[in-house]
C-alpha cells in the first residue's frame, strides 16, 4: 500500500516561488514514474510534471519555470515552482505508478494572486 501526502501550498503573489513535497510511504523507488498534476476549478486535471530515475518531462506551460525532483532516501517528491503566474492557480497532486497501481495525494491548493 502506497500513501503520498503532500504539502506546501499557499497564497503566493506573481512572480513568486513555492516548494511542494510530496512524502510518499511504502516501497516507491526511483524505477517508479512519480508525477505532479493540477486541477483548476472547471479544468480537467493535467500533467505538471514526471519523474522516472533521472528522467523528466514538464508541460509546456512551466518549462522553464518549474523543476521536479525526488529524494530516494527520504521518499519524497519535490517540485519548485517560481515565477508563478495567476495562470498556475490551481489544486496540486502527487502521484506514483506501482506495480501497475495508481496512487493520488490528497492535493494541495496554490493560489498566485495578479
Amino acid at each position: 500500500q502506497v500513501q503520498l501526502v503532500e504539502s506546501g501550498g499557499g497564497l503566493v503573489q506573481a512572480g513568486g516561488s513555492l516548494r511542494l513535497s510530496c512524502a510518499a510511504s511504502g516501497s516507491i523507488f526511483s524505477s517508479n514514474l512519480m508525477g505532479w498534476y493540477r486541477q483548476a476549478p472547471g479544468n480537467q486535471r493535467e500533467l505538471v510534471a514526471r519523474i522516472i530515475g533521472a528522467a523528466t518531462t514538464y508541460a509546456n506551460s512551466v518549462k522553464g519555470r518549474f523543476t521536479i525532483s525526488r529524494d530516494n532516501a527520504k521518499n519524497t517528491l519535490y517540485l519548485q515552482m517560481n515565477s508563478l503566474k495567476p495562470e498556475d492557480t490551481a489544486v496540486y497532486y502527487c502521484n506514483a505508478l506501482v506495480r501497475g497501481n495508481n496512487y493520488w495525494g490528497q492535493g494541495t491548493q496554490v493560489t498566485v494572486s495578479s
